[in-house]
This record gives C-alpha cells, structure tokens and sequence, in this order.
C-alpha cells in the first residue's frame, strides 16, 4: 500500500444495518488479510479504514516514543495532555473485518461520529494512504474549503 495511492471518489449507500460497500478499486491495493482493517474518527463527519498492519507499525511506534518520554520525566506538568490523548486513543480507532463482498459494518460510536443512518448515502474516497467514508456534506464542505488551495498544495508536495 505504501507504493500504491489510493483515489477515487465513490457514492453509496449505507444498508439497514449499517454496513456501507467499499469500491475493490480501493480494497485491492489495501492489502487487507483476510479483511482485517482499521476504522478511525479522522475529523467530524469522516472516519478513515486502514491496512491494519501498517496501522499498529505506526501507533506501536508511537506509543513506544510516548512511554519513553514518560519514564524519562520529560512530560513532567503535562499529565492533563497525557490523559487527554489517552482518552482519544482510547476511542479513536477499533479493529473492523470487511465483508467477502467489501462491505463494512459502521461499528456504534463510530455511526455516531459519522452522523449517519440507515439508508443514508455515504462518500467513499479514496485519500491516497486510506479510504475515508464522508458524510456527504461535510465532504462538500471539505472540497469547498480546500479545492481553491489544490494547486499550491499539489506544486508542494511533487517539489
């Protein structure tokens, strides 16, 4: 996954039971065995499936930098940031496992955080390193704030 980007920009509709279809186009390149993934909160209106095996590479690296700050005092003072990322990791992601057909069960909290019910649409986007699933509107509102931006952004990055 870490050769390939993923894009794409995909409407679908959630089903009954909150389950939403995700393109092959995107899973493919994912990499996912045996439909093993990660879910994430990303931002208000849009959660983010990951390879799960690259997810727990970068967050066990992470938690390892965070621990060793901890038992070298040098977040001395700053327990109430420490607690305040413990709570957010704590909520933030839950391992998921896609259907044969692709299909991903919205697991409770993560429904909540998405504001979505059943039957209603939901964008699947392709965002180079994950997919994300978008509330429809706050993908539009997304777009609008950032499209006029694409041109520097892109110029940047391929510098």
């Amino acid at each position: 996954m870490e050769s390939e980007l993923l894009f794409g920009e995909f409407q679908r509709s959630l089903d009954d039971r909150y389950r939403v279809g995700i393109p092959a186009d995107l899973l493919e390149p994912m990499d996912l065995q045996s439909g093993q993934a990660v879910l994430a909160k990303e931002r208000p209106g849009c959660l983010s499936l990951w390879n799960a095996g690259l997810w727990r590479q970068k967050m066990d690296a992470s938690i390892k930098v965070l621990q060793g700050k901890i038992q070298a005092g040098r977040l001395e003072g700053r327990l109430n940031e420490v607690q305040q990322l413990g709570r957010l990791l704590s909520t933030r992601h839950r391992d998921v496992k896609l259907s044969d057909r692709g299909r991903l069960l919205i697991p409770e909290g993560f429904r909540e955080f998405l504001q979505v019910e059943p039957g209603d649409d939901a964008m699947v986007i392709g965002a180079a390193v994950c997919v994300e699933i978008w509330r429809p509107n706050a993908w539009v509102d997304y777009l609008n704030q950032r499209m006029p931006r694409f041109s520097k952004l892109f110029d940047k990055l391929v510098e």
